[in-house]
C-alpha cells in the first residue's frame, strides 16, 4: 500500500507541474525518474524532475559521472520496467505531447540504442521547427504526432538490438528538442521492444 501511494504522489506531482513548465511526451507512458536514476544522478536531480516534469536538461546538474542526463533525461530502465511497450516493425505509434511554453527549435523522433546512445537508422519524424512561441496558436501536429517504424528487413540492426523481452530496456523512441533561443534541450524516452 506504502509503495502504490508514494507512486501515486509521484504521478501527481509529475501531473501537477507539467502546467507552468516547459514540455513532455505524455502518451505512450515515457521513462520517469526512480531510485536507480538517484544512485546514478543524484537524489537532487529526481527531487527536480518531480518538481517539474518537463524540466529542460540545462536545470539538472550530475552527481556523478554515471549519470547520462542525454540519453532520456538521465532515467533509467530500472525505474520503469512496467512502462515497456511493444511493437511491432512497420507499427504506427501514436504520441501526445504537452508543450505550455513553447520554445523554437528543432526537433526530432528517433530510435536509439541505449547501450550505445546512438541512434539507429534515420530519425522517424523531424521538424525543423518546432514549439514556435511566436506563433498565436501550435500546429495540431506539434504535440500529436505519430511515427512508423521501419518495415520488416528494412534494418537488421534495429531487429537484433531491439526483439524480444531478453532486450527490453536497449531501445528507447526517444523524444529530442532544443529550443533554439531559450538554449534549453528536453528528451523523454519510450522503452519498447519488438514483438
Amino acid at each position: 500500500m506504502i509503495k502504490l501511494a508514494s507512486s501515486a504522489i509521484a504521478a501527481f506531482l509529475l501531473m501537477g507541474t507539467t502546467v507552468s513548465a516547459h514540455g513532455n511526451i505524455t502518451s505512450p507512458p515515457a521513462r520517469l525518474p526512480g531510485p536507480a536514476m538517484a544512485q546514478a544522478c543524484g537524489q537532487q536531480a529526481v527531487n527536480k524532475v518531480l518538481q517539474d516534469g518537463t524540466i529542460p536538461l540545462e536545470n539538472l546538474l550530475p552527481a556523478s559521472e554515471s549519470c547520462n542526463l542525454f540519453l532520456c533525461r538521465g532515467a533509467l530502465f530500472a525505474d520503469n520496467p512496467t512502462q515497456l511497450q511493444q511493437f511491432s516493425l512497420g507499427q504506427t505509434i501514436n504520441f501526445t505531447a504537452i508543450l505550455p511554453i513553447p520554445h523554437e527549435g528543432p526537433a526530432n523522433v528517433s530510435i536509439v540504442n541505449t547501450a550505445t546512445n546512438s541512434m539507429i537508422g534515420l530519425p522517424l519524424l523531424v521538424f525543423d521547427s518546432y514549439a514556435d512561441e511566436n506563433l498565436a496558436v501550435l500546429p495540431a501536429n506539434n504535440t500529436a504526432f505519430s511515427v512508423t517504424l521501419p518495415e520488416v528487413g528494412e534494418s537488421r540492426e534495429l531487429e537484433d538490438a531491439c526483439s524480444g523481452e531478453e532486450n527490453a530496456g536497449n531501445c528507447v523512441l526517444q523524444w529530442f528538442w532544443f529550443g533554439t533561443q531559450a538554449g534549453q534541450t528536453y528528451e523523454s524516452c519510450v522503452d519498447f521492444v519488438l514483438v
